[in-house]
């Protein structure tokens, strides 16, 4: 089964922290979340969790 995007709509770029403030990914990480493995999607996924629960600021989905 293909790893889902973990994006939630709320694209919003925070360039003080480097990632997306929805999903948790680098914008590097969205530009190529398409052409990915699955296992580099895992990969992305367990990253973003990190970053999230690192997060000062959670998103309006918490």
């Amino acid at each position: 089964m293909p790893v889902k995007s973990p994006c939630i709509g709320t694209c919003v770029l925070d360039p003080k922290a480097g990632h997306c403030m929805g999903c948790y990914r680098t914008g590097d990480e969205i530009g190529a979340w398409m052409s990915m493995s699955d296992g580099a999607k895992k990969r992305v996924i367990a990253s973003a969790q990190k970053r999230k629960a690192n997060s000062p600021a959670k998103s309006s989905q918490d």
